[in-house]
C-alpha cells in the first residue's frame, strides 16, 4: 500500500472474465462492468460483450457488438455507451462508432469517425468525446496526431490543435481543467526512414481554456517509458499502469503524477503485471481488465484509493 497524502492507493482483485481477451473495450455503468470485443485466443477480434455486475460478483452475456472489433475506446453517456474506432477481423482501422442502449439490451450506430483509426484515447467532458491520437490512414501504419471532440448535440466533429508529438498506444487523461497525454511508442515521420520507433516518457498537456499543448521538462516526465499502458486520474494523481518497456516482458509498474506536489510517485505494483489491458475508472477505483500477462488473460484488477490513511 501507497499513501498520497493522507489518502493510500491499493490493489482489489476481482472474477476473472469467462472470455480472455486482449484490447478490450470497458465500461461502467449502474453497478455493472462492461466488456466489450478485444482480441480472444485466436487472435481475432471479438463481438464477445460480457457484464460484471458488481453486487453479485458474477458475470452474465449482453448482445453481440454489430462490429466485432478490438482496440476501441468507450465513453459512458448516461444509459448509453459509446464504442468508437478499433481494429476489424480484416487488421483494418474501424471508423464506426455504435452506442450500447443498456435499457433496450441493444446496439444502434452512430456518426463515424471522421478518420478511421485504432488505439485512439477518448475523454468526455461537458457533452463533449474527445479523441486524441491513434493510428490511421489507409493502411493503419503510421501513427496520427489528431485531437477531435464530438458535441453530442450536434453530432459533429471538430479538430482541435494536434498533439506535439507522433506517438501510437500512448495514454491520456483529464484533471485540472486540462488533458494529459502521456507515453507511448514514438514513431519518426512518414519521410524519416533511418530512425525507429521507440518508448518514451512524455508528457504532453492540453490547455482547455486557452486551446493551446505545452510539452512539460525533462524532470517532469514519467518514471518508466512505456506504451499500450492504463492511464487513470486518483486521489489527485495521474496514474499510468503497465504496459510494455524496453523490458522483455509486460510492466507490473504503477507511478502516479501527484497535483499538488508536482512530481511522479512510485505506486502499489500491479498484482498481475501486464500490457494492451482494457481500463476504466469508477468513483474511487481504476479498473484494469484483461490484456496480455504470458498470454491473452482473465485477469479483473482495480487500484482503489482509501481515505483516512
Amino acid at each position: 500500500m501507497a499513501t498520497g497524502g493522507s489518502r493510500a492507493f491499493a490493489w482489489q482483485v476481482l472474477p476473472p472474465m469467462p472470455t480472455c481477451r486482449v484490447y478490450g473495450t470497458v465500461a461502467y455503468q449502474d453497478g455493472h462492468l462492461l466488456v466489450l470485443g478485444g482480441c480472444g485466443q485466436a487472435g481475432l477480434p471479438l463481438d464477445t460483450a460480457e457484464t460484471l455486475d458488481m453486487a453479485s460478483h458474477t458475470w452474465l452475456t449482453l448482445a453481440p457488438l454489430p462490429t466485432a472489433r478490438a482496440g476501441a475506446a468507450a465513453v459512458v453517456l448516461g444509459k448509453q455507451v459509446l464504442v468508437l474506432g478499433g481494429v476489424d477481423e480484416g487488421q483494418s482501422p474501424v471508423a464506426a462508432v455504435e452506442a450500447f442502449l443498456a435499457d433496450e439490451g441493444r446496439w444502434e450506430r452512430r456518426a463515424t469517425l471522421p478518420q478511421a483509426a485504432m488505439g485512439v484515447a477518448t475523454v468526455e467532458r461537458d457533452g463533449m468525446v474527445y479523441a486524441l491520437g491513434g493510428m490511421g490512414g489507409r493502411q493503419g501504419k503510421l501513427p496520427v496526431t489528431a485531437f477531435e471532440a464530438f458535441d453530442l448535440e450536434a453530432h459533429t466533429w471538430t479538430r482541435h490543435p494536434s498533439l506535439p508529438s507522433r506517438r501510437a498506444f500512448a495514454g491520456c487523461a483529464m484533471a485540472e481543467g486540462s488533458f494529459f497525454s502521456l507515453g507511448g511508442l514514438q514513431q519518426p515521420g512518414p519521410h524519416n526512414f533511418y530512425s525507429r520507433p521507440h518508448f518514451v516518457n512524455t508528457v504532453e498537456m492540453f490547455d482547455l481554456e486557452h486551446g493551446s499543448w505545452t510539452k512539460l521538462p525533462r524532470g517532469l516526465r514519467m518514471r518508466d517509458k512505456r506504451a499500450d499502458f492504463v492511464v487513470g486520474s486518483l486521489g489527485g494523481h495521474i496514474v499510468a499502469v503497465g504496459g510494455l518497456g524496453n523490458q522483455p516482458c509486460p510492466l507490473g509498474s504503477v507511478e502516479g503524477f501527484s497535483l499538488a506536489r508536482r512530481r511522479w510517485e512510485a505506486l502499489p505494483a500491479m498484482p498481475t503485471a501486464r500490457c494492451s489491458c482494457s481500463s476504466l475508472q469508477a468513483g474511487p477505483r481504476l479498473f484494469v481488465i484483461g490484456g496480455v500477462a504470458q498470454g491473452p488473460s482473465q485477469a479483473v484488477e482495480a487500484l482503489c484509493l482509501c481515505d483516512g490513511v
